[in-house]
């Protein structure tokens, strides 16, 4: 004799399968899916979590303004204080020898972009109010980041 079960009981006797597969998926968090640097103040996630993305990129780039002035020693902040300790004719910070052209154009370039990140990036979210980004803004915000903090972690710098 062939035991009958209802549909209830079905669901029940195969719900181990959908809890099983639904294991095996891993959801990744956007800032695992970009790399973004796992240094970054646990603030720039949580403030993304929760929907202020203009506010996470500030910190962010708050944050690579402080890891500057504390490698360089220097008192600035911001596009002084970048264009200070990776400018120059010998800089406080060093991203490569400075032998070459290729060499010097590279500690230029990235002078550059550690400043324009301040001008673009932090300073109109530090200084005017309201301003809302989406998350594909912020995430793009930290991927720029975290690339300034890997060239210096490349460097040895930090």
């Amino acid at each position: 004799m062939a035991i009958k079960f209802s549909n209830f009981e079905k669901i029940v006797r195969n719900a181990h399968r959908f809890t099983e597969a639904e294991s095996q998926l891993t959801i990744s968090h956007p800032f695992d899916l970009r790399d973004i640097h796992s240094d970054l103040p646990l603030d720039v996630r949580r403030l993304f979590d929760n929907g202020h993305y203009a506010q996470a990129s500030f910190e962010a780039f708050k944050y690579v303004d402080e890891e500057v002035q504390h490698i360089s020693g220097g008192h600035d902040h911001g596009t002084k204080l970048m264009m200070s300790a990776l400018g120059g004719a010998s800089p406080t910070i060093k991203l490569n020898p400075g032998m070459t052209t290729s060499e010097k154009d590279e500690q230029e370039g990235f002078k550059f972009l550690f400043a324009g990140a301040t001008l673009a990036i932090r300073n109109p979210r530090g200084h005017k109010t309201g301003l809302k980004d989406d998350p594909d803004m912020c995430l793009d915000h930290l991927s720029l980041a975290s690339l300034l903090l890997r060239k210096l972690d490349e460097v040895g710098l930090r």
